[in-house]
């Protein structure tokens, strides 16, 4: 796509259920307002509100009316339109490419493939363009891992042929994922994205989130798949994306919508008040098909996250899907430990309880019937997690291919001894 920096406005399109083409949804404008604000606004075309399978882009901020939607928050844009743009890593990968001098909020989406995460695209154009057919192959990852070192390093790509690998990798500027170096990737079975080791990394964490994955699926978590490749001396992170389905006519997708967005908030430490479990769930009460499962199964990864010292859990790390017309908790993705250094309290990303961030199983209790749960019930699911990642999180990175050392290195995260402090004794 070309286009010049500063774009001003697209369209954006949208794949229907049970479809495998993109019909044009409606246009987004983002302007400064006169006090140098940005402001966007949003307004269906006439000929989807006509269509009678037309569904929201978002159910709640966007509606399926005639109206104009403005939006001064987030920099102008509507959560759900950001979450089909880029997150860091493919903001990086897309201003090493573009090779413009700046770029503004709707030259990330015009940039991004349309192989971004979710239903949505964007274009210059009243007329969606054809989905694309080619993909990396499990074949190309040797050569995705230089270019994602390339990048980190902050080294020119290549070139002449090479270069359309460097946009290939921009597949991968989705909203699931975060900052780690990563790319999309196909094979017999599907669509995966390949998460990368860092020449950095004080661990392998692509096994160490393997393993984590495998754990949280053994604490019965609704987890993505997910598998291990090796190339060369590197091991690669293959998770399957959970909002493609793949058909003899091409992919469907799913519509996703983070958590950011559900919760009606932003990625920064001002707006953290909103970063939620407990309203994440009453969220999700809003647009969900099955609302009381979903909110059990959010407990449960809330509850694994605190066991295993997931500090990263934000709102960008959870997510809802609908495949259909119906929306749904996603499986869960980005389960990595962290090692706090104190063994009293550590605090997740996001609110869990009465003592707000504390990994603490009687915070956690203590606004478990916002989750659908009955005291007994939330009980007998912290106690059994607990079991679990004690008994096992050693044998499973082993048997995942973690090393001695990287168990050791990781060892401190499991089930710490804050986990069970009870909160009269640590006001």
């Amino acid at each position: 796509m070309t286009s010049k920096a500063g774009a001003t406005e697209c369209f954006v399109y949208i794949m229907l259920p049970g479809t495998h083409t993109f019909v044009t949804a409606g246009r987004f404008v983002l302007e400064p307002d006169r006090a140098g604000v940005p402001v966007g606004r949003f307004v269906y075309g006439k000929s989807y509100l006509d269509n009678p399978d037309a569904v929201p882009i978002d159910p709640i901020e966007l509606k399926l009316a005639g109206t104009t939607y403005q939006t001064a928050a987030l920099k102008g844009v509507f959560g759900a339109l950001r979450d089909a743009g880029p997150d860091y890593w493919g903001r990086c990968v897309i201003e090493k490419h573009a090779g413009l001098p700046q770029l503004g909020e709707i030259d990330y989406l015009l940039y991004a493939p349309d192989d971004r995460a979710g239903a949505l695209g964007f274009g210059l154009g009243p007329k969606p363009p054809a989905p694309q057919r080619k993909f990396n192959k499990t074949l190309d990852l040797e050569k995705l891992i230089g270019l994602a070192d390339a990048i980190i390093a902050n080294e020119d790509v290549p070139d002449g042929p090479e270069a359309g690998q460097v946009e290939d990798l921009m597949l991968v500027g989705t909203s699931m994922g975060g900052a780690r170096p990563k790319a999309v990737v196909e094979d017999d079975d599907g669509l995966w994205i390949a998460k990368f080791n860092r020449p950095d990394d004080r661990w392998n964490y692509a096994r160490v989130e393997h393993a984590m994955l495998e754990l949280a699926r053994a604490c019965d978590v609704q987890t993505a798949q997910s598998r291990i490749v090796t190339v060369g001396d590197r091991d690669v992170l293959l998770v399957k994306r959970f909002d493609r389905e793949r058909t003899d006519e091409g992919y469907r997708r799913a519509r996703m919508m983070s958590g950011l967005t559900i919760l009606r908030t932003e990625d920064t430490h001002q707006h953290r008040d909103r970063w939620s479990y407990v309203l994440l769930a009453e969220e999700l009460r809003r647009i969900s098909a099955q609302p009381k499962a979903d909110a059990a199964e959010l407990f449960k990864r809330m509850v694994f996250n605190a066991l295993i010292s997931n500090t990263d859990d934000h709102p960008r790390n959870h997510a809802a899907i609908a495949q259909d017309k119906d929306w749904k908790l996603s499986p869960a993705y980005d389960l990595t430990p962290s090692m706090p250094v104190s063994q009293e309290r550590r605090d997740l990303a996001m609110i869990c309880g009465d003592m707000g961030r504390y990994a603490n199983a009687d915070n956690m209790l203590s606004q478990c019937a916002r989750f659908h749960l009955k005291p007994e019930e939330a009980t007998a699911i912290i106690d059994s997690m607990e079991k679990q990642v004690k008994a096992n999180w050693y044998e499973t990175a082993r048997r995942e291919g973690i090393s001695e050392q990287d168990c050791e290195a990781i060892s401190t995260a499991f089930a710490y001894p804050g986990f069970r402090v009870k909160l009269q004794e640590n006001p």
